[in-house]
C-alpha cells in the first residue's frame, strides 16, 4: 500500500488496521491507508479479494470487523460522511422508466448539485447530446453508465467511492472517466476507485490499496 503525499488538511479517508471478515473468514485486512483532497486512490485485487466490500465498509453499508475508518473526519455511514460522499457501483441506481434528464434531476433534487454545469450541458459533456428525453431502459449499458457519470459529476459530494467505473465503456468512455476524475481532484475532491483495467486507469493515482486474494 502506498500512502498519499503529506497534506496540511485531514485526509478524506483514513484507515488504520481496517479489516472485514465474513463467517469468521477474513475478506480483507488489516489495511492502513489515507486519501486526501485532490487525490485519487486505486483499489487493486483479484475477484473475491474484497474490493467492493471495502467500498461498502467505507460507505457505511457494512461494519468493519476490526480496525477503524474515518470518512470526512467521521464514522462511515454517519450523517457527515453520507452528506459528503457519492457512490457509484455495479447497480447504477437509475430509474429505467424515466428519461436520462429526469434521472439527473431526481439526483439533484435529493442530494443538491453544483451551480454549473446544468444537466443538459452535463449530458452533452458525457456524450449523450440528444438523449435527454430517452427512457433509460432504451439505452445501451455504456450509455446508462454515462448517465450515472453525469449524475455523479453534478452532485456536490467531495468524496467519490466508485466501483468499476470503467466497466461497459469504450476507449472514449474511459477517457471521459479520467477527465471527470481529473476535474474532481483539481477542485479539491477525492475519489477511491476499484478497477480491473488498471492499465488504462488514470495516471494521477496518489494512493494504491492492494488486496490479497
Amino acid at each position: 500500500m502506498t500512502p498519499t503525499l503529506a497534506s496540511s488538511t485531514p485526509p478524506m479517508i483514513e484507515a488504520r488496521g481496517l479489516g472485514f471478515a465474513r463467517r469468521d473468514e477474513g475478506v480483507f485486512g488489516p489495511l492502513d491507508f489515507a486519501l486526501s483532497g485532490g487525490g485519487i486512490g486505486l483499489i487493486e485485487g483479484d475477484n473475491g479479494s474484497g474490493k467492493t466490500t471495502l467500498l461498502r465498509v467505507l460507505a457505511g453499508l457494512l461494519r468493519p470487523s476490526f480496525g477503524t475508518a474515518r470518512v470526512l473526519g467521521a464514522e462511515p455511514g454517519s450523517e457527515t460522511a453520507r452528506e459528503g460522499t457519492a457512490t457509484m457501483g455495479h447497480l447504477l441506481g437509475l430509474k429505467a422508466d424515466l428519461s436520462a434528464l429526469e434521472n439527473l434531476r431526481i439526483g439533484m433534487g435529493l442530494y443538491g448539485h453544483k451551480p454549473t454545469p446544468g444537466p443538459f450541458a452535463m449530458l452533452t459533456q458525457v456524450g449523450l447530446e440528444g438523449y435527454a428525453d430517452e427512457p433509460v431502459r432504451s439505452l445501451s449499458a455504456g450509455q446508462k453508465k454515462r448517465v450515472a457519470l453525469a449524475r455523479l459529476a453534478l452532485l456536490p459530494a467531495r468524496l467519490w467511492l466508485l466501483d468499476e467505473p470503467y466497466a461497459n465503456l469504450d476507449r472514449h468512455g474511459i477517457n471521459l472517466v479520467n477527465d471527470l476524475l481529473t476535474a474532481h481532484a483539481a477542485a479539491g475532491g477525492a475519489a477511491l476507485v476499484t478497477s480491473h483495467g488498471a492499465v488504462s486507469f488514470h495516471q494521477g493515482v496518489t494512493c494504491t490499496v492492494r488486496l490479497a486474494a
